[in-house]
């Protein structure tokens, strides 16, 4: 895999957008079958690397994520880490 990351080294950076837009093209891609197994094998890499990217950016979103916090009164008291449970 760390090959294909070199290969791929433009994902990096890449927008989440614009990276998941690209993994859903390969996906479909080779869902219709047409595409010649080299051709696969390097697009699947490929699509490995975006995939492993966007987690990366969900997850680093996730962690930025605050949940707002109010007094009894409906003034901001402030924010706290959200619970994904909740």
């Amino acid at each position: 895999m760390a090959k294909a990351t070199a290969q791929h080294a433009d994902v990096k950076d890449m927008t989440f957008e614009r990276a998941l837009k690209e993994l859903e093209a390969i996906v479909s891609r080779l869902e219709r079958g047409d595409v010649e197994l080299e051709e696969s094998i390097s697009i699947y890499e490929r699509g490995e690397t975006l995939k492993a990217h966007c987690d990366q950016l969900l997850k680093r979103a996730e962690a930025k994520v605050e949940k707002l916090t109010f007094n009894s009164d409906g003034t901001p008291r402030g924010t706290e880490k959200l619970d994904k449970n909740g």
